[in-house]
């Protein structure tokens, strides 16, 4: 596609990026074919080639409206359109770039920004999270129905992590909500590595990925929160940590990221670019294990959400239901297992109608095969799928540490 970047869009730090991902895209359209809010609402401009070009009219200088905003903030950036087009376009990038430019030039309506802010205030900092999650389990029949389908509908507490310190060891992400929501999602994956000889280092130090401040109009925060991390992990990592482990796809498609996004940091760009390199979810780490020694022989019957951001952002398609299928799990066919469960981080707040119309048609989709249990690889999509209040919905971990003999 041809462009020509207006002055003022010339002079922004990733003006070059932008400009070569727009020159990228031919225009083909394969990618509204697989967009969770194209096939919603119909509107060109709520697909990726229309945000595509509602992007370039803005950095070539044309005006930016609520509209524009609006049709941006639609997009759930699942990343979708990345799988399936044959230019390669670097979408997620480019609505990054697009997004900051857009919303510094258009001020949100009160209520929006008391939303994102209240959100960006509460989500990343686990213990006030952990807080309000407990007095709303106390008040849970008081709250809204929409509120209440944001609690847990049962806790699996904590069981003891080994104690056992390894030879190998790797660092894990705790991360904000998980341990509120799942608290026995990180324990049960220490548990199953320890079986394989590899202990996990806990680093409290270590918060918030970044993601929900970046993808909340706070760019720069959450670029400070990366480098936060960078610094908490470093020490470690120094020490020969083997990987940084994220039992969250969502958080861990971002700190992949951390490479690309603080490129331009000459004080971060090389522990960026390792920590980025370190980043493993935690099927990586157990696909190049010898499995067969945990004596794992399930027959449980299961469907598998694969996320957005474990599919399309790190490209793990298959590799937990292959994992699952070597346990002995029974895995349920999964109709149009590539779309979007409408959570997307922050997305069922922002987005409530869009996000729950996408959750509905997700649900159907996984329980068209009946299974036990649906199990997936990111909190948000277990928190989003589980409030529907229909089949439960557990990190997939949980049942193979279960399993374990």
């Amino acid at each position: 596609m041809q462009t020509t970047l207006s002055e003022n869009a010339s002079h922004l730090p990733r003006a070059a990026e932008a400009e070569s991902i727009l020159r990228t895209c031919v225009h083909c359209g394969f990618c509204n074919a697989t967009c969770p809010t194209y096939q919603l609402l119909g509107d060109e401009l709520d697909g990726p080639r229309g945000r595509i070009y509602l992007i370039k009219q803005v950095l070539e200088g044309n005006e930016v409206t609520q509209k524009t905003q609006q049709h941006l903030d639609r997009c759930l950036s699942c990343r979708n359109c990345e799988t399936t087009c044959p230019s390669g376009v670097d979408y997620h990038n480019l609505l990054d770039i697009g997004r900051a430019v857009v919303d510094a030039a258009v001020p949100r309506p009160l209520g929006q920004r008391l939303l994102r802010e209240g959100l960006r205030q509460t989500v990343p900092h686990p213990d006030l999270f952990k807080s309000l999650v407990n007095s709303g389990q106390v008040f849970r029949a008081l709250l809204p129905g929409p509120l209440q389908s944001k609690l847990p509908r049962r806790v699996y507490p904590a069981k003891p992590r080994p104690m056992t310190v390894r030879e190998r060891q790797v660092l894990m992400l705790e991360g904000c909500v998980q341990p509120s929501l799942s608290p026995n999602t990180n324990a049960a994956a220490a548990r199953v590595l320890d079986r394989l000889g590899i202990s996990v280092i806990a680093t409290r130090e270590a918060g918030c990925c970044g993601a929900v401040d970046y993808h909340l109009d706070a760019q720069a925060a959450g670029l400070d929160r990366a480098r936060r991390n960078i610094d908490a992990w470093w020490p470690s990592i120094e020490k020969g940590a083997e990987a940084i482990v994220q039992t969250a796809s969502g958080c861990g498609a971002f700190i992949k990221d951390y490479g690309h996004l603080l490129a331009s940091d000459p004080a971060y760009a090389d522990k960026a670019k390792k920590v980025s390199a370190l980043a493993r979810d935690l099927v990586e780490v157990l696909r190049d294990e010898p499995l067969e020694q945990l004596g794992i022989h399930a027959s449980q019957r299961l469907a598998f959400h694969c996320p957005c951001t474990l599919q399309h952002g790190q490209k793990l398609g298959g590799a937990v239901e292959a994992l699952l299928t070597g346990f002995g799990f029974n895995l349920t066919s999964v109709p149009d297992g590539h779309l979007c469960c409408g959570s997307a981080g922050t997305y069922s707040l922002t987005q409530p109608e869009l996000s729950r119309q996408l959750r509905d048609n997700k649900l159907n989709a996984l329980e068209s095969g009946h299974p036990e249990v649906i199990v997936t690889a990111n909190i948000g999509c277990q928190a989003h799928l589980d409030g529907a209040g229909r089949t439960p919905v557990r990190h997939w971990i949980e049942l193979v540490e279960a399993a374990l003999p």
